[in-house]
């Protein structure tokens, strides 16, 4: 392997560039580093100007989540040998305005989020006497998957979808409302309705499945989709064949 690799990192300014570039920088090549230690690299001693966010260097924070190669990637947990000899290009998520460099803006994603109510709601205000509420090992299995989404956004950069309408509510806030949904706990599931059966919830989702291809925590954001589309469909079959009472 050699020991040199050549990462071309995306430029973008706003104060002074009209459109984004693309710079070059040769780093070291080393079998433990990920692509962020590459870009921590050049931004420790070849260009302290690069913008980029970063975190925890664990995958657990989400904040890393950038385009590598032309996929959606957390760059702490990408490695420049995967892409030795290079070179590695590295650009902003995909589908998001850029602020500068490699930063975007999930604002977006952030106005959306409380729209699906993700967290738990319940009726009875007071908890029960013993202080909790008991949970099943099977019941918690229900939405435990969906309950590892870090919002790393790597699943909006890759929908097909988010790219073409930005009023989709999009995989990650489908699949957080549907860990609720499911959680035994839960009662608020009639009040996420309006939001993930409007147009711009579930039904514009096509199922392309690139959400789940890209998950670093195989959320699996598409799954819960169609999920939620059956449950859906099956709400207004029932409304409209049963009386009232029976629903």
């Amino acid at each position: 392997m050699a020991d040199r690799i050549i990462l071309r990192v995306t430029r973008y300014r706003p104060e002074s560039d009209t459109e984004p570039t693309t710079q070059e920088h040769e780093i070291p090549l080393r079998k433990e580093w990920s692509v962020l230690d590459g870009l921590n690299h050049i931004k420790d001693h070849l260009d302290g100007t690069l913008s980029y966010r970063w975190s925890c260097r664990m995958g657990v924070c989400g904040s890393c989540g950038m385009t590598v190669n032309g996929e959606p990637k957390l760059t702490c947990a990408t490695f420049l040998g995967d892409y030795a000899p290079g070179p590695v290009r590295v650009e902003p998520l995909s589908n998001f305005p850029v602020v500068r460099d490699l930063v975007v803006d999930i604002g977006d994603f952030m106005r959306k989020l409380p729209r699906v109510k993700p967290w738990l709601i319940r009726s009875e205000q007071e908890p029960p006497a013993a202080g909790e509420y008991p949970q099943l090992p099977a019941e918690r299995e229900e939405y435990e998957q969906f309950s590892m989404c870090i919002n790393c956004m790597l699943c909006y950069a890759a929908c097909p979808v988010y790219a073409l309408d930005e009023e989709f509510l999009g995989p990650a806030a489908i699949a957080l409302a549907q860990r609720y949904n499911l959680d035994s706990r839960d009662q608020g599931a009639s009040e996420r309705t309006d939001v993930l059966s409007a147009a711009e919830g579930i039904w514009a989702c096509t199922f392309v499945g690139e959400c789940s291809a890209v998950c670093p925590k195989d959320v699996d954001p598409a799954g819960a989709i169609q999920r939620y589309k059956f449950t859906a469909a099956m709400d207004s079959l029932k409304a409209l064949l049963l009386p009232r009472g029976a629903r």
